[in-house]
């Protein structure tokens, strides 16, 4: 397939040979130049050339960009670098070997693109146009392909060099003192074989590393973080983790239960007690010790980048599961339960916003940006609030009312299940009702996370509904992204975006705007709210301040309320004891990262970390091979969105 171009007046010939996949582009109406890349005189070829020119190179985060003189030394299949083209006789200030590598155009701009070495080192650079950079990839394309068959011939050659060796031993004539089955030739023999094989394994290798760099390039870059490990971890013996390698020890659950789909536990009530899990992410030692490796880490992102792939250092985990944290957003279950009794459409909206407003605060374990544990699929956590009932709840404590008392009677139960319904992407679904009040939320979220600078920002992507059967009313909600900001100092969290409930039946919605602080001046945490009547276009309610703070509440009256969310009474959810729980509940699972977190021993809590995501990748590859799908326990997909199995909404004895 051949195709002709105009660039500058000149036509230049690009031919695509389907066959070997190649690429080679040479001008119609040129002469040759020095082979000198600039923007005046290129000379395209589908010959191997020595160029050499300024590139901008992107050292990290701090530094940023800085113009290096590169040169593309064919012959040693290397790209070198120097301060400047006067430094050039000097050793190299860094060299990337090309045989195997992989050059990637960026989709940033016209300008960028990527070295990726097939030792994992890679280099960022920018070309001063569209034009440079077409002219050093398709010449560091051309090299890389030549070196990359180069290593296949070396082999070749080596591999038929081991033939002749073989067969020159074993055609030996038998004769006194030498014969092929002689000890030193016989050594010889299997020395040759181990090499040659060992040879190959590494051909293999590399073949494999260049075919995921490939796929990298194409779907989006894949970062292992190389976190530090135990050598003698492993080890039978071991006098500090001796019980690691025994069936009783603590990583029994992780090595030797199977982590698959199982079925669903009866949750007994008797079991839960009181939770006593009062640890603060209020430690930023770790953080601002390994401050050289949270800019190393930065140094290999890039702007925009899904991090879904990028595992994270542990030292920035916090103590629990981003289920777990889903269910912290609950700590308010009077506020959840009290919706329901407002006594008209309106009322009932206000309250459930003013509910959605303060779950935020007690949702965080602190002011300290750390990083819930990533759920593995089939993760499940339950828990429970017990909520005292109070007389004449119908009363509306929206409009400046005191508050009643609480009564003797049994507590009203609210309960709560979250699953991992997913891996990739990472959904999680979860769920929690209160049967005597017939409410209950279904929601779904699929956390994605990105790189922004100085900042990371995740968006919850998914929705949730509230079901009030009582009213026969269902109050769809979306979520705000969250941002861990300054994550070179002190990290913080911030909220941002817009969110929106709406009720179809009452025609009340609201649109909740989470203010994130601009970059000179304002208030952090800032938040306002609008209830409508969209039927007659009128607001009946709106809502400023503070999401970790105070909230003021102005209705059409000219009445106002003002809550302090700081103040709020927080219910302790109600859990099982560890040993009470399967082996996929949250809390078990991650038990020896979260004692290890405790202790402040991060290489221990590394290596458990490690042992549980690799059993995770493991029975997704057997997965894989097997065509076995995943089965989840708790969740039904339905459309785009994951329902809980057992609803009180399709339950005929909660319907109205």
């Amino acid at each position: 397939l051949s195709l002709l171009v105009t660039m500058q007046g000149e036509t230049t010939a690009i031919r695509i040979t389907e066959n070997e996949g190649k690429l080679d582009v040479f001008p119609q109406n040129r002469t040759p130049s020095s082979g000198r890349a600039s923007a005046k005189s290129w000379q395209y070829s589908d010959h191997m050339e020595n160029i050499d020119g300024y590139l901008m190179k992107y050292t990290n985060l701090v530094t940023g960009w800085q113009y290096r003189f590169f040169v593309l030394n064919n012959e040693a299949g290397l790209l070198e670098y120097f301060v400047n083209e006067q430094s050039r006789p000097q050793k190299p200030r860094g060299m990337l070997p090309l045989a195997g590598a992989v050059i990637s155009p960026s989709d940033e701009d016209s300008h960028t693109f990527t070295v990726n070495a097939i030792s994992g080192e890679q280099y960022k650079l920018r070309a001063t146009d569209a034009k440079e950079r077409q002219h050093w990839v398709s010449r560091l394309q051309i090299c890389t392909q030549h070196h990359t068959e180069a290593m296949g011939k070396m082999m070749t050659q080596a591999q038929g060099q081991h033939r002749d060796l073989i067969q020159s031993i074993e055609g030996l004539p038998a004769a006194p003192g030498l014969s092929p089955l002689d000890q030193d030739l016989l050594m010889l023999k299997a020395t040759s074989m181990a090499t040659m094989n060992c040879l190959n394994e590494c051909l293999h290798i590399l073949h494999l590393q260049q075919m995921a760099r490939q796929r990298g390039s194409l779907g989006g870059p894949t970062i292992e973080w190389l976190e530090p490990k135990l050598p003698d971890i492993l080890k039978n013996g071991s006098s500090s983790l001796g019980s690691f390698t025994t069936g009783e020890g603590p990583l029994s659950d992780h090595i030797l239960l199977p982590f698959l789909s199982q079925e669903q536990e009866d949750i007994d009530a008797d079991d839960e007690a009181e939770d006593c899990f009062t640890d603060k992410e209020e430690d930023l030692g770790a953080v601002e010790e390994e401050r050289s490796v949270i800019l190393h880490l930065l140094s290999q992102l890039k702007l925009g980048m899904d991090l879904t792939r990028v595992v994270l250092p542990t030292f920035i985990l916090e103590k629990r599961s981003l289920l777990e944290m889903y269910a912290d957003f609950m700590s308010h279950p009077d506020l959840f339960v009290a919706i329901t009794d407002g006594s008209s459409p309106e009322d009932r909206m206000v309250r459930f916003v003013e509910y959605y407003l303060t779950s935020f605060h007690e949702g965080r374990k602190g002011a300290i940006a750390k990083k819930p544990y990533n759920p593995i699929i089939g993760e499940t956590f339950h828990c429970s609030w017990k909520v005292p009932k109070r007389p004449d709840a119908s009363k509306e404590p929206s409009q400046g009312s005191p508050e009643p008392a609480a009564t003797t009677q049994d507590p009203y139960q609210v309960r709560f299940v979250a699953e991992q319904v997913s891996h990739h992407p990472p959904v999680s679904g979860f769920y929690a009702e209160c049967q005597e009040r017939r409410m209950c939320v279904n929601t779904h979220v699929w956390t994605k996370s990105k790189f922004m600078g100085m900042s990371i920002g995740v968006s919850m992507i998914g929705e949730g509904c509230l079901y009030l059967l009582e009213h026969d009313e269902e109050y769809t909600f979306t979520l705000p992204c969250a941002y861990a900001r300054s994550i070179l100092t002190v990290p913080w969290v911030e909220l941002g975006g817009k969110v929106t409930i709406s009720c179809t039946k009452s025609g009340y919605s609201a649109v909740i705007t989470f203010q994130t602080k601009p970059f000179y001046g304002g208030k952090l945490h800032k938040v306002t709210a609008e209830v409508k009547h969209n039927p007659t276009n009128a607001v009946v309610c709106r809502v400023q301040g503070e999401w970790n703070g105070v909230l003021e509440f102005s209705y059409t009256s000219g009445e106002t309320r003002v809550v302090d969310v700081t103040k709020l009474p927080v219910t302790r959810k109600l859990v099982r004891l560890t040993e009470k729980q399967g082996p996929t509940e949250s809390r078990r699972l991650w038990q020896h990262v979260t004692e290890s977190l405790r202790q402040k021993d991060i290489e221990k809590a590394t290596e458990h970390k490690r042992i549980l995501e690799e059993r995770q990748r493991t029975e997704e590859r057997h997965r894989a091979e097997t065509e076995t799908a995943w089965r989840t326990r708790y969740f039904d997909r339905e459309g785009e969105g994951w329902v809980y199995h057992k609803p009180l909404w399709k339950n005929s004895a909660f319907k109205s």
